[in-house]
């Protein structure tokens, strides 16, 4: 049967141009790239085509098929070795949100500024693009690591404004940077327009965000930073409770060492996060979920699904 199916083959080759040894050598090629080939899950969603896809590297993980997440593309990564663990739509472009404000606290952290200089927001810092609203008021004044911190904690888009504005060259130049860092750290589908994510122009992939989380992991700051669950400043003379923005870092069931949320319409819920999983840091990159709660969900599936595999591991072992 094989063999009959292998000569209809060479003879519609033949047909074409191509010689019997010729055609015969491309058929056997085919067959044995076909075999190598991962193995492939696909499902379709009303928003996407999606793809899923395990890595065989980390072996033990063969169950990712039962690992139904609400993200439109996600990317599991053990960021020691850069095994992929898990990946969907892994490529894909989408507007990123404020996973943009990781960027945006590299680029000031760069340019080593005085964390101590007094900062204002002005009128160019209030968002007219969504008319989100701010409890920095217009005037507010906040030393610039109070300003980092809130963007990170709190994803407080005024005050990512603000740090852009007060960037040597202006906000023009701090957006140059932003895009000039992307290219130095291999970003090929990043592209940023403005600081704070707002706008649907600001794009990165699940591939490219892993790197971004690896590289903002480098930094102290936005380690401690972006995983406060909550903090006080005084906003305006009175002192003001913010809150971080991903309640899984108050959870004493994770270790996060780095942590972003973001959500405009464009973008959907997203969440990046550095955590420690079995004792092995690992990065979770979540873009394009829907409902209120579908990225933590999303988040703890994981953390289960990876737990899981190493117990079967070690059961097996």
């Amino acid at each position: 049967m094989k063999k009959a199916l292998l000569m209809l083959l060479v003879a519609a080759t033949v047909g074409a141009g191509v010689t019997p040894i010729q055609a015969e050598a491309a058929t056997k090629k085919k067959k044995a790239a076909a075999a190598k080939a991962p193995r492939v899950s696909m499902q379709i969603t009303a928003r996407h085509k999606v793809r899923t896809h395990t890595a065989r590297r980390g072996a033990s993980f063969d169950d990712a098929q039962h690992l139904a997440l609400q993200s439109s593309a996600a990317l599991v990564l053990d960021q020691a070795t850069g095994a992929v663990l898990f990946e969907k739509n892994p490529n894909v472009v989408l507007p990123i949100a404020s996973i943009t404000k990781l960027m945006t606290a590299m680029v000031v952290l760069d340019a080593k500024p005085d964390l101590n200089e007094t900062l204002a927001i002005g009128d160019e810092d209030v968002d007219v693009l969504k008319g989100t609203r701010s409890r920095l008021k217009v005037g507010t004044h906040l030393v610039r690591e109070e300003m980092l911190r809130l963007a990170l904690m709190s994803s407080e888009n005024r005050a990512a404004s603000a740090l852009s504005r007060h960037y040597p060259g202006g906000r023009e130049a701090f957006v140059a940077a932003m895009n000039q860092k992307a290219q130095l750290l291999g970003l090929v589908d990043t592209r940023f327009q403005d600081p704070t994510g707002l706008t649907a122009a600001n794009v990165s992939s699940p591939r490219d965000l892993a790197k971004m989380v690896d590289a903002a992991h480098q930094y102290p700051l936005i380690r401690e930073f972006s995983t406060t669950s909550e903090g006080e400043f005084s906003i305006a003379g009175r002192p003001q409770q913010f809150r971080n923005t991903n309640t899984l870092v108050k959870s004493p069931t994770w270790e996060i060492g780095l942590s972003k949320t973001g959500y405009i319409n464009e973008a959907g819920k997203c969440l990046v996060m550095q955590a420690w999983l079995n004792n092995k840091p690992t990065i979770i990159v979540l873009l394009d979920s829907w409902g209120k709660m579908t990225r933590i969900g999303d988040a703890n599936r994981i953390k289960r699904w990876v737990e899981s595999a190493s117990l079967a591991r070690a059961s097996a072992g």
